[in-house]
């Protein structure tokens, strides 16, 4: 038997949520019930009441209350569920979590499931889910179904699609791994178009020394979902060769994975390996999309929907600063590795983007404003040669038996 929290408003949705939750008992299931709800008296009673979950935001639920401030209110539940989802979690006394919600309580609802690791059922019923679920479901495994009609009451549909969600959440609890599925340590890997022939080299390398490898377009989405996972403990060592979402954080680009980037596995103790993988590249979307500031620099059209700008020297020398500094942070082993002859398909001699000087600048500040005690390897050729993938597997083995010893 498991232990499902039902979270959600109870003074606006109560009767909904203990529809779900009495579907989940007929399951043979416990449930636990979350109240986030605030200007109204309770419809269900629950068993972790609102003022718990004010408290742990540090806010003073009758002042809330004595304002009448929707806002305040959606905004100390958003601070505060969080806390006490993730302790109930870390406790041990939840197994999965559903809730149902218009905009307010997907708010609060889902910034709750964020803060539980990936693998731990989590399913948010919500009027948004058929729109930009991305705010919601953050890097995490929120599974967001459509409600389809309002959370507004029970009837012949709603009826049938809470039933649905319940029976959902219920199989998601009850769902096993297959055995064996999760024996191999994993490596997570960072890739781009422009670096896949490095990244593919190394991970059958990494797979015939035992490892399971992950590999994550770097798109700003895939390297904060990878940098969530090291967090989570779930990573043995980091094998980041495509650090582009630097280009676009620093430049202005699309594809950007926010200033924390890089800092994981660093912080985490985790061996790692970082290249400048794609940091000659910016990316937009279509030609017209790119701002006007960028005119007369120089562009490649990767399709009709990606237009790439290169990084120029000064760009360039910024991010050696930047990449350096995140790199000083590291806590574990780790190693820099530079390709002087491109840092990607198209900087390679004889491409559009071969730009060695914009390199040198890279190059030169990375390893000026590196701290002492992290070793730099300079390879003479290009990011995607087989053996600059061997010599990255060979460096990154390295710091796994180091850290392996203690």
């Amino acid at each position: 038997m498991a232990t499902l929290a039902v979270l959600g408003t109870f003074d606006t949705k109560g009767e909904e949520h203990g529809y779900v939750a009495e579907l989940i008992r007929q399951r043979g299931h416990a449930v636990l019930l979350i109240d986030v709800g605030t200007l109204e008296a309770p419809k269900l009673t629950p068993d972790i009441p609102r003022t718990a979950i004010t408290s742990a935001a540090g806010a003073d639920l009758d002042a809330i209350v004595a304002k009448r401030d929707r806002g305040e209110a959606v905004a100390a539940m958003t601070k505060g569920a969080p806390v006490v989802l993730a302790r109930l979690q870390r406790e041990g006394r939840i197994d999965g979590v559903i809730s149902l919600g218009g905009g307010g309580g997907t708010a609060i609802c889902t910034a709750a499931m964020r803060a539980l690791p990936v693998g731990f059922p989590k399913l948010m019923v919500s009027t948004l889910a058929s729109g930009n679920t991305a705010p919601y479901v953050g890097v995490k495994d929120i599974v967001m179904m459509p409600s389809v009609v309002d959370v507004a009451g029970l009837n012949r549909l709603s009826r049938r699609l809470l039933a649905q969600a319940a029976g959902a959440i219920c199989g998601m609890v009850e769902a096993r791994v297959p055995a064996g599925a999760a024996d191999k340590p994993v490596i997570v890997a960072s890739q781009f178009g422009n670096t896949t022939p490095c990244v593919t080299h190394a991970r059958t390398l990494l797979e015939q020394a035992g490892y399971e490898v992950m590999v994550f377009a770097a798109t700003g989405s895939g390297g904060r979902t990878m940098e969530s996972l090291v967090e989570a403990g779930m990573v043995s060592g980091v094998l980041d060769i495509t650090t582009t979402e630097w280009a676009d954080e620093l430049v202005g680009g699309v594809l950007n994975a926010g200033p924390t980037r890089c800092e994981a596995a660093a912080r985490g103790g985790v061996p790692a390996i970082v290249t400048p993988g794609c940091l000659d590249m910016v990316n937009f979307g279509e030609r017209a999309s790119v701002p006007e500031k960028f005119a007369g620099r120089r562009f490649y059209q990767h399709n009709a929907q990606v237009t790439l700008l290169r990084t120029n020297p000064e760009e360039c020398a910024e991010l050696g600063r930047i990449l350096a500094a995140k790199c000083n942070l590291s806590t574990g082993p780790a190693t820099v590795l530079l390709p002087l002859k491109g840092i990607s398909v198209i900087s390679a001699p004889g491409q559009p983007f071969h730009w060695p000087e914009a390199d040198a600048a890279l190059f030169g500040e990375w390893k000026r404003h590196l701290r002492p005690g992290i070793p730099v390897i300079e390879y003479d050729g290009n990011i995607n040669d087989p053996a600059f993938a061997e010599l990255c597997v060979g460096e990154l083995l390295k710091n796994l038996a180091a850290k392996a010893k203690g």
